[in-house]
Formats: structure tokens, sequence, C-alpha cells
């Protein structure tokens, strides 16, 4: 029977094939056409906000000016990123951009994954409902909020945390001035916010877990831990690639809010915590330089799409099923 149904299945499709191609695509959209306006409002929104301003790519290559506009600006090639890679500012973008990103991924996948299922093995509901509250709640409070709780900690003068490090003893500390703290400062200003937006996906995919596996471990005389190395985490694995390959697709684009909100024009903290996203922002305050910018913009884009490409083939070589393509 079911040899029947899949053959049957196979020609109706094979037959949409070949009436599709004998009437041509109109005739195909007008036997569909609830569908296609149900899709239509996506069509148009990535129209409009996704493939029309790529003409604006052609900024990267122009000494752009106002007076002369789009089109008429003087074409300067590839002097743009010329500038870019040659002052060195491209490479310290790079390295902070990407080395914040994987932290931001690896760590923060990892806390999430690991959070959701030591939570989905608790027997109380309301401690769960708790958890999940307690924990998404930072993910709506605003980059500007964050940004007061930080100065009201790390401020020079009474800052909560310069003043505790100051009564240990190191009279002369300063958070500001002391740039090699601010990675760990970032990564962890993230990871209260995010976490518990992270985890409530991981809980979705934990919980669509079949129980009697866990009832077969359980006869078997497997213990919680036990559950969870073989079962649980196993299972997690394809939403955790999933996940991974989507935040890889923009390891090129940084956390501006978090970026700009926590360290501001701090200038002294510049090499370490500065990314594209910051850099391009103050240099559009200055110079307003907008071929620049769009050169780097270009750049985060393409670099983007190479890492997706590279890491979905290792992926397709590893387990087809968890590539995206």
């Amino acid at each position: 029977m079911v040899g029947l149904r899949t053959a049957k299945s196979k020609s109706v499709s094979q037959q949409e094939m070949v009436h599709a191609k004998k009437n041509g695509m109109l005739a195909e959209i007008g036997r569909h056409k609830v569908l296609y306006l149900m899709i239509l409002p996506t069509i148009v929104y990535f129209l409009i906000f996704n493939y029309l301003p790529m003409a604006g790519v052609y900024l990267a290559f122009t000494d752009f000016n106002f007076k002369d506009g789009l089109l008429h600006s003087p074409f300067c090639g590839f002097d743009n990123f010329k500038t870019l890679f040659t002052s060195g500012v491209l490479t310290r973008l790079l390295r902070n951009t990407i080395l914040y990103n994987l932290a931001f991924i690896v760590i923060g996948n990892i806390v999430e994954m690991l959070l959701a299922v030591v939570l989905s093995r608790f027997a109380s509901q309301i401690f769960k409902k708790v958890v999940q509250t307690l924990s998404f709640m930072p993910y709506f409070v605003s980059y500007v909020i964050v940004a007061s709780f930080s100065y009201i900690l790390f401020n020079s003068g009474t800052g909560s945390f310069t003043l505790f490090v100051q009564s240990l003893g190191v009279k002369d500390f300063s958070t500001y001035g002391t740039p090699g703290i601010w990675p760990v400062i970032i990564v962890l200003v993230y990871l209260w916010k995010s976490v518990g937006y992270g985890m409530v996906v991981y809980l979705a995919s934990v919980t669509s877990i079949d129980e009697s596996l866990y009832e077969a471990a359980k006869i078997d005389g497997a213990t919680i831990h036990q559950q969870m190395k073989y079962i649980t985490i196993p299972m997690l694995v394809p939403t955790l690639i999933t996940l991974l390959l989507f935040a890889l697709g923009s390891i090129a684009r940084g956390q501006f809010e978090l970026f700009y909100q926590l360290c501001g024009s701090q200038g002294q903290l510049y090499e370490i915590t500065d990314i594209f996203d910051t850099y391009v922002f103050r240099m559009l305050q200055g110079t307003f330089d907008v071929g620049r910018g769009t050169a780097i913009g270009l750049f985060q884009s393409l670099f983007g799409l190479v890492v997706v490409c590279v890491v979905n083939r290792l992926v397709n070589r590893y387990n087809s099923d968890y590539a995206l393509f």
C-alpha cells in the first residue's frame, strides 16, 4: 500500500510538472492564485527592503557626494577597499567582530542548551515557569537602560564595581581605563540579555522528544545524567547546527546597540571593543564617507556569505540532513 501511494504521488507530481511546462508560469499561478496571494506580502517586503537597496552597493566603488548623487559621483574602483586594507583598520575591526561573535555564538548556544536540558528534567511546572520568566525578562530590557546600569557600576568616580575593586587595594583602578576586562563584561551582558530567549528555542525542541525514549532508558536503569547525555543532547544536535548556521551568516556583523551603549565614545577602549558597526557609525558622524561605509557593509555581507557556504559544505559532508542547502 505504501509503495502504491508513493508511486501515485510521484505520478501526480510529474503530471503537474508537465502541465506547468505546457501552459507556462502564468497558468500555474492562476491555478494556485490563493497560495501565491498568501506569500505576496512576503515577496513585496523582500523586494522593497532587501533587493532594491542592493543598488546602493555601487556606492562602495564611488567617491560619493550629494551634489553629484548616486549616478554621477566619481567612480573610484576599489580605492575604498584599498584604504581599508592598507590602513590596518580592517584587520582590527575584523578581529574584534569575529572574536566577539564567536564568543556569543559558542558560549551562548552551550549555555542555552544546557539550561534547557537541565530545566526540562525538573518535575515542578511552577519552578519551570518562574525560571523561564526570570531568564526571558532581560531580553525586553532596552540597551539604553543597560547603559545606565553600566554607568552606575563602572564610572570612575562613584561606580559600585570601581569602588569595590579600589577597596581591595587597587587605588588607581578605573574600569574604563582597563580595556582588558571589557571582553568579559561585554560577553556577560550579552548572555544576560539573550540566554533566556535562546533557551526557549531549545526547550521547544526538548519537549518534542518522544517520552517513550526516556521511559525505555529508565527501564534499562539509566540515570538522569545518562538520559541527558545519550538521549536529550544528541536529539538537540540538529537544532544546534541549524542555529549555528544562521548565526554564522552574521558573524561579521556586530551587536551595535550592545557595544555603543556600553562603551560609547570611550577612545581608550576602541582597540579592543571597536567593531564594524560602531566604526561606520563614528565615521559617518564625522567625515560622512558614504563610499567607505558602503565598502565595509559589502565586505561584511560577502564575508558572511562565504562563511555560511563553507560551514554548510562541511556540515553536508558530516550529515546532509543537518545542512541548510
